[in-house]
């Protein structure tokens, strides 16, 4: 089970390793804290709706997560929080009343308890401490996935939530990883292409040298665990695709196949803790557990 935000980071953040595992033979459920209503219109292509769109956002939102759950082969769920919009000024304005990041973060974790004593996922995904990036939904959906996670194993925790189900590792993920970007930048130099990477490589730098305010953003986690997602390019594109409002055709998620597969061929991510014994790094989520792996489908292996 993969926590987040809004539609859309699913998508962006671990869908070829979904659609690896959904290959293998694996149950995948995305728990959707919002519907992301508080979206800007990030797609060029549809600046002449901004009115319409907006107006509609949630029901847009909704559909293209659909499409993206097919494109996937996954399961997913609406908690049902509200979209707290990124908010930005100087100073940062308060959050809205009622919000995601704004309300009650006990009845937000019963929620989550709820779907995963349901569900039942031997493993759950989520952001870091700085939610990815900070957005303050990324950060809500960090805190919640934490106690969750610490929480719906008790049986005395969170009553009439269903019965006690205890998850057996947690992860973060880790898609904005300097590594692989610092990879793909070399590979498209390489290749002789304009990179797209150029200015978020120049911005890696400047937050790694220190000097730059914003460098507290990078994490202190380092990657355990690599998963091989190069024979599921298509369908994370088709996914991404599929929230035409909030992504860019022509933007940096698509990376040709062959530059991906060459350099940087994996989606990343930290093991935070496990209740049961497995060895670092790994390949593979469910390394510990009786589950096929990714890398075997992703061979063309019976799992």
């Amino acid at each position: 089970m993969a926590v987040h935000a809004h539609p859309d980071d699913e998508s962006s953040k671990g869908a070829a390793m979904m659609a690896a595992y959904e290959d293998a033979g694996a149950d995948v459920m995305v728990a959707l804290c919002t519907s992301g209503e508080a979206g800007s219109l990030l797609n060029q292509h549809y600046q002449g709706e901004v009115a319409r769109l907006h107006r509609d956002m949630t029901a847009v939102r909704r559909v293209e997560m659909e499409e993206s759950s097919q494109a996937l082969g996954i399961d997913y769920r609406w908690l049902g929080f509200i979209d707290s919009g990124l908010p930005e000024g100087d100073p940062v304005p308060e959050l809205p009343y009622g919000v995601f990041a704004n309300s009650d973060r006990d009845t937000q974790v019963a929620v989550l308890v709820r779907l995963i004593r349901e569900f039942r996922p031997h493993v759950l995904i989520s952001y870091d401490e700085i939610g990815g990036y900070p957005h303050p939904d990324h950060l809500r959906a960090h805190e919640i996935t934490v106690k969750a996670y610490q929480s719906s194993g008790d049986p005395q925790a969170y009553p009439g939530t269903g019965q006690a189900w205890e998850v057996s590792k947690l992860y973060y993920d880790r898609a904005f990883n300097p590594d692989k970007y610092f990879a793909l930048h070399k590979a498209y130099e390489a290749s002789g292409q304009t990179s797209p990477y150029a200015d978020r490589i120049q911005w890696y730098e400047r937050l790694q040298s220190g000097e730059d305010p914003d460098a507290w953003r990078l994490t202190k986690h380092q990657v355990t665990t690599q998963i091989p997602v190069g024979n599921y390019l298509d369908r994370r594109d088709a996914a991404l695709r599929a929230h035409a409002t909030q992504i860019d055709p022509h933007g940096f998620f698509f990376t040709p196949h062959d530059i991906v597969r060459d350099a940087w061929p994996w989606e990343d991510y930290v093991l935070i803790d496990s209740r049961v014994p497995t060895h670092l790094p790994e390949t593979d989520l469910f390394s510990g557990l009786r589950t096929p792996t990714p890398d075997q489908a992703d061979q063309g292996k019976e799992a």
